[in-house]
């Protein structure tokens, strides 16, 4: 079946971007161990947890701002001296957008993702950004179909080849099916239809 625009979804949820499972250490811990955690796991951010509840957060910016930036020694700080707090949050079903609006208006990098209460995730501000152009590519492509631009190019139709699931801006009908330049050239017959 040829590629139907209607059919397009234009939403990510927050669940669908978010970083799991959470990293998180103690109130008590020593930010030299809160430092190394971090680069061992690769991550710009750990949830600070009192009681199985996140009160606070420490991110690569604390770490330069209130560690280094001061010349303080890490080994002698406690997580809970540089952590900023309140963990700020987003509901796991909440759109990405409304993530990114809530991110600006707060200030902040990085939210805590919930889901009935429970802190299930972290969604960051690069992680917004790694789905952006592919949503661009999604609307731009669905306003054309909707405003009804053509979409046919030399006697073509751009859409999802049937046979491979390729983007082409090339398809031909063939036997009711959408195929591309690349399938029809490997097809059984070895034809290529008349142009």
């Amino acid at each position: 079946m040829a590629y139907d625009g209607s059919m397009i979804r234009t939403k990510v949820l927050v669940r669908e971007v978010m970083n799991s499972p959470v990293i998180t250490v103690k109130p008590t811990a020593k930010l030299n161990a809160v430092a190394k955690k971090m680069v061992e796991l690769g991550v710009g951010s750990i949830v600070v947890m009192e009681k199985e509840k996140p009160i606070g957060i420490i991110t690569d910016t604390n770490i330069v701002e209130k560690i280094v930036a001061k010349n303080a020694v890490p080994s002698k700080l406690a997580a809970a001296k540089i952590m900023s707090s309140p963990l700020h949050t987003i509901e796991s079903t909440k759109d990405l957008s409304d993530a990114a609006r809530l991110m600006r208006k707060l200030r902040v990098k990085r939210l805590g993702v919930t889901k009935k209460g429970d802190l299930v995730g972290m969604v960051s501000v690069s992680d917004v950004l790694s789905v952006t152009p592919e949503l661009i590519d999604i609307v731009s492509e669905k306003a054309k179909i909707m405003t009804g631009e053509s979409r046919r190019v030399r006697g073509y139709v751009e859409g999802y080849c049937d046979n491979c699931g390729k983007w082409s801006e090339y398809l031909e009908e063939i036997d009711n099916k959408y195929v591309c330049e690349e399938c029809r050239l490997e097809s059984a017959t070895g034809e290529l239809p008349e142009q």
